[in-house]
């Protein structure tokens, strides 16, 4: 069973953006363009590496082989870019889960003292004044 992220209607605005295929020469692809979008969908949606892609997409380096070009191609931007002006932004919602922070980005030790630490950036003199 194919899993579907994209309605009939939503795959209309988006097949004129993914018709064809950059590459030159080679094999054509296996999948459709909208199983490949689906699948791309998939990952962005779960957050799942890509090697745990489900097989009902098409090989996962397949499918994020044509992500790539798409990406280097500008499609995705060709695609935000055409539907920004569709954007209906009654409620906005960040999830704060999907915010990573580097392992040393959780917060430096008080007290720390600019000139100590090279890396840290010096106070402005208004502040050394005071």
């Amino acid at each position: 069973m194919i899993r579907t992220i994209l309605s009939d209607e939503q795959w209309e605005l988006l097949a004129p953006i993914f018709q064809g295929d950059i590459r030159k020469g080679g094999r054509p692809p296996v999948n459709a363009n909208r199983l490949t979008v689906e699948g791309i969908l998939w990952i962005a949606r779960t957050g799942s590496p890509w090697r745990d892609l489900p097989e009902e997409f098409g090989k996962w380096n397949s499918v994020y082989q044509r992500f790539r070009r798409w990406t280097k191609a500008g499609r995705f931007e060709q695609l935000f870019n055409g539907l920004a002006g569709e954007l209906q932004l009654d409620t906005v919602m960040v999830d704060g889960t999907f915010v990573k922070v580097h392992q040393h980005g959780t917060g430096a030790p008080k007290g720390v003292v600019p000139a100590a630490n090279p890396k840290l950036p010096k106070p402005s003199g208004a502040v050394a004044a005071g």
